[in-house]
């Protein structure tokens, strides 16, 4: 869709202007920046119902419940979706008689703006209930964003900015979803990060939201989104808060017997160590955006072929940009993560081991101090040379000049082997079964879990014929 961009006080204008619209604002914390954008364009009157602030606790949960009895944190998915529930209701309970023409939206926030000290960063979860007919039920778009001014009054500003997009958003680019993902970053790059966004309702049914994870990434939203095995968007600060996290990256196009291998022996030996609670942690795939290109382009068709996969398998499911290792292992440190696994085949060791050494001529250091920091670990499956050798953390090929870098990682235990491995399947490679697949050789049934077999046959994945 071709589009002009507006400034953020003609798009609240423009909504004011559209009889058809109208709602209640209700914001915790960083002031009332989104419906000062609506009183102060003009014509307010035409969409505004209410505006509140509950911003002291015990108003707060005396209007929209109790949340000390969960995580106790006010800055959080079930608060937004408590104040959506509310005033919702109110609106339709109060109103619906009188203006029975109109589409009514609740639009809320939570938010926890930069403090004097820094010591919070600045985050907040906002989301609209709307109605694109008057007689229809209600629509949700739910999204969390990390704010990165340095300053407090600027944060502020951008919740305003990012609020209004929303609003314009879902009432002018709801045909197109990734339109309207594109329009929440108007008049904000490089101010905000949006990492979770979830779109449902009845006017979104064909809308999948593993898609909208892609498109977030493909367009620049955040460098790191998550979706669940039913599919729906994530938000790490909801479900990995404080807990150790195994990951696997992986193309899984598809996932074989030797992944699901390295994955269940690597957890197996993440989840017996010391210093990890067994019963806090969790395991993701991870697949980057770069792997998902092909001469340049990404293939949705595929990329949901390969969440197809993942989802059936029972997987969560990270969507990233993050290239570099030390990207993602930065993302998670936000949320407290106690310990990280990651899980990777020898190869890809040995790779990242020689880029970090080529890309970092003067700060060595520094780089490797980045990719393996005191809570992280990676957990390395071994592989067969062509002569018979199994190639391990302790025989790879490392240069000579960072030797003493690589044995004190080895010492520290920052690399360590997986022990428990299938010796009888280490001749398996994926790119060999996708092109099996392909050319409707048979065998390739035998080279993937029985999962992937029944559903590669049965929804024709991956070009099978």
């Amino acid at each position: 869709m071709t589009r002009n961009i507006l400034e953020t006080d003609q798009k609240a204008l423009e909504i004011n202007l559209d009889d058809r619209i109208y709602g209640a604002f209700a914001e915790i914390g960083a002031g009332q920046e989104v419906a000062r954008h609506f009183f102060q364009a003009g014509a307010a009157a035409g969409t505004i119902a209410k505006s509140m602030s509950a911003y002291d606790k015990t108003v707060s949960d005396v209007i929209y419940g109790d949340e000390t009895k969960g995580k106790g944190r006010y800055v959080c998915e079930a608060r937004l979706y408590k104040m959506l529930d509310h005033e919702y209701e109110l609106m339709e309970g109060r109103l619906r008689d009188e203006r029975p023409q109109q589409n009514f939206f609740a639009f809320a926030d939570t938010v926890a703006a930069i403090n004097f000290q820094k010591t919070i960063k600045g985050d907040g979860w906002l989301g609209l209930r709307f109605q694109l007919h008057p007689d229809s039920r209600p629509n949700d778009l739910v999204l969390h964003v990390r704010l990165l001014d340095n300053d407090n009054r600027l944060q502020q500003q951008a919740i305003g900015i990012l609020g209004v997009n929303l609003i314009y958003g879902c009432f002018r680019y709801h045909n197109d979803p990734e339109t309207l993902l594109q329009s929440l970053m108007d008049n904000l790059r490089g101010r905000v990060m949006i990492d979770m966004v979830r779109l449902q309702g009845p006017d979104f049914h064909s809308v999948d939201n593993r898609l909208v994870c892609l498109w977030m990434i493909k367009n620049g939203l955040s460098e790191v989104a998550i979706f669940g095995p039913d599919g729906n968007s994530l938000h790490a600060g909801e479900f990995l808060y404080k807990k150790s996290i195994l990951i696997a990256r992986g193309s899984y196009r598809p996932p074989t017997l030797v992944q699901q291998d390295m994955i269940r022996h690597a957890s197996e030996q993440f989840r017996a160590e010391p210093d990890v609670d067994a019963d806090n942690t969790f395991f993701l795939a991870e697949i980057t955006l770069d792997n998902l290109r092909t001469d340049g382009a990404l293939d949705e068709r595929d990329f949901l072929d390969r969440a197809d996969m993942l989802c059936a398998l029972g997987q969560t499911v990270i969507l990233s940009n993050c290239i570099q290792h030390k990207k993602l292992i930065a993302y998670f440190a936000d949320y407290r993560v106690r310990r990280i696994g990651l899980a990777m085949g020898v190869r890809k060791l040995q790779n990242i081991i020689r880029d970090t050494y080529e890309n970092n001529p003067n700060n060595l250091l520094g780089a490797f101090g980045e990719l393996f920091p005191r809570n992280v670990r990676f957990y390395v499956y071994p592989a067969r040379e062509k002569d018979g050798t199994l190639l391990n953390v302790k025989n790879i090929d490392v240069p000579h000049p960072i030797h003493f870098l690589y044995d004190h990682l080895l010492e520290n235990q920052n690399i360590v082997d997986i022990q428990a491995f299938d010796p009888h399947i280490l001749d398996i490679y994926h790119k060999d079964v996708l092109d099996m697949i392909r050319q409707g050789q048979a065998g390739w049934e035998e080279k993937v879990p029985v999962e992937v077999a029944r559903l590669v046959k049965k929804k024709r994945l991956f070009g099978f014929r």
